[in-house]
């Protein structure tokens, strides 16, 4: 065997793991002094990656994990392109704008083709954005009756963490509904009593983070109309459309959430939810023109170009938007419905299945909401085990099931949920079945006798509640 004795002789033709950049542990807190070679760095960010977990096992994301071979073609294409240089790529720029008209016509806009709307990192920002254009209308309004804008309020359900942090970072008063024993989800009457002057608008989710549900946007809606006859407050609706934007109008075109209600001035949606596109792009627009503040659209010309921008972010990859665009055409409305239709179907076929098990009760299982499926254990159900313990056993077959507490006044419901997206099919749901049967067989042979809480799981929820996000 022969020893090499110049620690930077390393061959072509030597073997990867023969090589001298892979005799040791890679650096964790300085930059080394020496250049690797390429395909040994490559195979130890490979094997180290390999202890992440099977994205498509991983059923508490609502993000896309699976995409056409074509989709990864766009997004190599695409990698070096910056969305934000409209002169520089102006292709890329008019992509964006078809697909803000084409989700204003979505989304019933009576003006698609004017409108404004624009990409984002993801919903959160473009939850944001849509928060700031209430707050800035609210004290465009204030200002012109001659009141105070120092007090402004937001109200919303259960909501995801993203407007925690707007009502922080841009100094607005969150009024969030809480659960209860018989309600999960926003009530307008609940909503209509937090209102006051100083609202800047109500929030209805389209797919509570917590269940799936879907809130009530007409019915709120209704109840701002009568709010507004009696006491003369204009409070408009934004709806957090994250995952149910690209769910409803496919799958579900009757119910009316929309543009379709004057109150609705605005919505927010996720591209790489349920609209199918990879990590990471959201959406958001605005029923008409005037609803978007022009004080909040910057003109730069630094980049080449005289540009308007409207965003948190500035510099983004153009890839995303490229794929969603691709997805409008590869799909149309018939390929989306298809799609998520088979999702419901899968989620109802879990709930079904679930709820035979015994010791569960099935919360929600995809009716009525996004394909997805919570469940909790029954007050009655005497079994070795939480649901904590459950959803630790299942990461053994490589399944993410996350199992989390309900937020205020429901933290005694501990619940676990399922999230059934595009690449989740009804033989993954089988399996999972299987695995889920199997992880109760053990612990009736085998009791748990110290039981696992919340901050002991590593359990976590899209909320961005606990442990792990």
């Amino acid at each position: 065997m022969t020893t090499r004795t110049n620690p930077a002789d390393n061959l072509v033709l030597d073997d990867t793991y023969a090589a001298n950049d892979m005799h040791g542990v890679m650096p964790h807190f300085e930059i080394p002094q020496k250049e690797r070679r390429p395909d040994d760095v490559y195979q130890a960010l490979h094997d180290e990656l390999l202890l992440d977990g099977n994205s498509r096992q991983n059923l508490a994301t609502f993000c896309q994990t699976w995409v056409d071979p074509e989709i990864r073609q766009i997004m190599a294409e695409c990698i070096d392109k910056n969305m934000i240089d409209k002169d520089e790529y102006p292709q890329t720029a008019e992509l964006e704008t078809r697909c803000v008209r084409m989700l204003a016509h979505l989304w019933n806009s009576p003006h698609p083709r004017t409108t404004l709307g624009c990409s984002t990192t993801g919903s959160s920002e473009a939850a944001m954005l849509g928060g700031m254009g209430m707050k800035h209308r609210w004290i465009a309004a204030r200002k012109a009756a001659g009141k105070s804008c120092d007090k402004p309020n937001l109200v919303c359900g259960p909501v995801q963490v993203c407007w925690h942090k707007f009502a922080r970072y841009w100094d607005v008063e969150l009024r969030e509904i809480p659960m209860n024993k018989s309600r999960l989800i926003m009530d307008p009457a609940e909503a209509i009593a937090r209102c006051d002057e100083n609202t800047i608008g109500v929030v209805p989710t389209l797919g509570v983070t917590f269940t799936g549900q879907y809130e009530p946007v007409e019915a709120v809606s209704k109840a701002l109309d009568a709010l507004q006859k009696e006491k003369g407050w204009d409070i408009p609706i934004h709806v957090d459309g994250a995952s149910g934007g690209f769910l409803a109008p496919f799958v579900q075109p009757d119910i009316v959430w929309d543009f379709r209600l004057p109150r609705v001035r605005s919505i927010n949606a996720s591209g790489h939810k349920f609209g199918l596109a990879p990590l990471g792009v959201g959406w958001v627009v605005w029923r008409e023109k005037k609803d978007l503040p022009e004080e909040l659209i910057f003109n730069v010309n630094y980049l080449g170009g005289n540009m308007p921008t409207f965003a948190l972010n500035f510099s983004r990859p153009g890839g995303q938007i490229v794929a969603q665009y691709y997805n409008f055409l590869r799909l149309g409305r018939e390929g989306y419905r298809r799609i998520h239709q088979s999702c419901y179907d899968t989620a109802l076929y879990l709930g079904k299945e679930i709820a035979k098990l015994g010791p569960f009760e099935v919360l929600y299982n995809g009716d009525g909401g996004i394909p997805a499926l919570c469940w909790s254990l029954k007050a009655s159900a005497n079994v070795p085990y939480t649901l904590y313990d459950l959803s630790d056993r299942l990461r053994t077959r490589g399944w993410q099931v996350p199992a989390y507490s309900m937020p205020a006044h429901r933290e005694d419901l501990i619940v676990m949920r399922v999230l059934v997206r595009h690449g989740f099919s009804r033989d993954m749901g089988s399996l999972l079945l299987e695995d889920l049967k199997r992880a109760m067989k053990h612990f009736d042979k085998h009791p748990v006798t110290s039981p696992l809480n919340e901050d002991e799981s590593g359990s976590f929820s899209h909320s961005g509640r606990s442990n792990n996000k």
